[in-house]
Formats: structure tokens, sequence, C-alpha cells
């Protein structure tokens, strides 16, 4: 009998120690959710602040320039390393004295399709630093340009802001130039090149930068024609971002902050075939400089005058234009497609900090 009266008072016992612990257990979800709501919060602040960054004018224009220069680069490659093996030839080197066409159907019956990008990856890692550096350096040496905070540049002012920018560039990541420029000629069909076997597997970029560093003098093969080279890129993109920037502002319509994509693309066109034309002489002179060292290829200058003057004399000055032809004619894609992919790029990446 004692046992049967014990046994309820021992269930309403377990019944009550459940109650008492349902307040516990209830709290539970309350504090899982402050906790994933301050999780929340701190995920929030920290997007928050990496959009504010990415969105700053210098940053966004880094980024940009480098997806700028993949995309440009990619489109005109073929056009590109047409241009580099008929800059490369001296007198008496006539295998690509062709046709634009007939060239590139030369490159694709010898080499096939990769023929056309040979030397493209090298050259979208040197120009994905290279362009994001140029543009990032413009923007950041413009600040110190402004007469006022956020005032429009004189012309002249734009072309020293361009030309430290191009400079800037072009001295981090010449030694990446200079291998695309090895890698672009090392499987054409030049007659003096042809000793190799036809099944010797050829070094890649870099293995092509080992065998420039070990075998022709160091960090400072690295940089052979580098001379030439700045001479050319400063005015270049000086005039590249003056000539933009003033042809931009004049095909803006009245009222209109920036012209249409159209408008972008002609200005683009336009500034590059002007930088282009200008200072194509430095660009032969950095070609025949970086493969200077190179045997079989006809040449071996000892400055950048006495280049000139070999040249003028055995090529008369149209030697300081070869491949001009083929150049202009990948600028007008070439600069127009990277001065679109950089403002919209731009604009999409100073717009996350505004949503």
């Amino acid at each position: 009998m004692s046992l049967d009266r014990q046994e309820p008072v021992r269930q309403d016992e377990s019944k009550s120690s459940r109650d008492s612990t349902l307040p516990t257990l209830t709290q539970l979800p309350h504090s899982s959710s402050s906790v994933k709501d301050a999780s929340s919060g701190n995920n929030s602040e920290f997007l928050s602040e990496i959009k504010g960054k990415i969105a700053e004018p210098v940053v966004a224009a880094f980024i940009a320039g480098g997806v700028a220069g993949a995309v440009s680069r990619t489109i005109v490659s073929p056009l590109e390393r047409l241009k580099i093996l008929l800059q490369i030839q001296s007198i008496g080197r006539e295998e690509y004295r062709l046709s634009i066409w007939k060239a590139l159907v030369k490159i694709g019956k010898e080499e096939g399709w990769r023929g056309f990008m040979r030397g493209n990856g090298t050259n979208c890692i040197r120009i994905i630093p290279y362009s994001a550096v140029q543009f990032g350096s413009y923007n950041f040496y413009k600040r110190f340009a402004e007469p006022t905070p956020n005032a429009e540049l004189s012309p002249i002012r734009r072309l020293l802001c361009g030309g430290a920018a191009g400079v800037t560039s072009v001295t981090i990541t010449y030694p990446l130039d200079i291998v695309r420029t090895r890698l672009s000629i090392q499987s054409a069909s030049f007659a003096a090149l042809s000793h190799r076997g036809s099944g010797e597997k050829l070094p890649g970029m870099f293995g092509t930068m080992f065998l420039i560093y070990k075998n022709e003098g160091g960090i400072v093969a690295l940089y052979r024609g580098i001379v030439p080279t700045v001479a050319g890129v400063a005015p270049y993109v000086g005039l590249n971002f003056m000539t933009y920037e003033s042809v931009r502002k004049y095909l803006t319509p009245d009222g209109e902050k920036t012209p249409s994509s159209l408008r972008k693309l002609l200005a683009g066109a336009i500034s590059g075939a002007v930088a282009q034309t200008c200072t194509y002489p430095f660009d032969v002179l950095r070609r025949r400089f970086q493969i200077n060292t190179m045997s079989g290829m006809g040449y071996q200058y000892r400055s950048v005058w006495d280049a000139v003057r070999v040249i003028v004399a055995e090529e008369g000055l149209r030697g300081l234009f070869k491949g001009i032809v083929p150049n202009l004619l990948k600028v007008a894609p070439s600069m127009a497609s990277s001065w679109l992919s950089f403002e919209l790029t731009r604009d999409f990446l100073i717009q996350l900090n505004e949503k």
C-alpha cells in the first residue's frame, strides 16, 4: 500500500522536474538566434567594409584595369603576335614579308590555332598587373595633380599623370614582357632558328625566364631593352589617357555625365591610334633589344642610338615602323574594349558601396 501511495508522488516529482527544465530549454532558441544575429551583424559589417574599400576610386580603378587588360589583349592576340614577328625581322629576314591575311594563314598552317595564342597566357599574366597598376596609379597621381579636390585636369596634367603611370607599370612588369616576346617568336618559322629538333619541346613562361636569368646575365637580362621601353611607354600612356579623356568629353552629349557605350568605344579607338602611331618606333626598338642576345637574328646593337642608326641605314625609316599596320588594326578593338571594360567594371565596383 505504501508503495502504491508513493508512485503518484514520484510521477508528480518527475513531472515537476520536467517542468522545471522547460524554461532552460525554451531559452536555447533565443540564445541561438541572438548568436546568429550577432554573427550576421558582424558579417554584414565586414562585407560593408570590404565594399567600401573596393569602391574607393583608386582600388576600383586598379581592379577594373586588370579586367580591361585581360579582355583587350585576348581579343587581339593573333594580331599582337603577328606584329611582334614583323617587328623583329631585320634586313634579309623575309619569312613574314606577306600580307596580313597570308601571314595569319601561315601561322595557322604551321602552328595550328595555338600559334595565334602563342605567348598570350604570359601576356595576360603580364597585362593584368600591368594594366591594373597603370589605371590605379593614374588615378592615384591625379589626386596630387588636381588644383582643387575633384577638379578636372588640364590636358597637360593628364599627359604627365599618364606618363608617370606608364613608367610605374612597365617597371614592375617588364620581365614578363621580355618573356612574352621570346615565347612569341621561338616557335615561328625563322630559318635562323630552325636548328632545333622538330620534336623538341619549347620552354614555357617560367622555363624561359629561368634560362634568360641563368644564361644571359641575371636580373639585368630580364630588363634588357627597358630604356627604349620607358622612353616609349611614358609618352604613349600619357597620350592615351589625355586623348581618351579629351575625346570622351567631346563625345558626351550636353546635359549628360557620360557618353554611350558606342561613343566610349570610339573614344578608346581614337586614343589608341593616336598614341600608338606617335610612339611606335620605341616599340620596335624594345622588341629588337629584347632578342638582341639571341643567336641567328642578324643584329647585335650596342646602344639605342646605335640601333636607330643601323635600322635607318639598312632598312630605311620604314624599319622603325615595321608591323604598324597589324598594330593599328589591333589598336582599335584593343583600346576600345579596354576602355569600355574598364569603365563598366569601375562603375560597377563604385556602385557596390551605394547598395
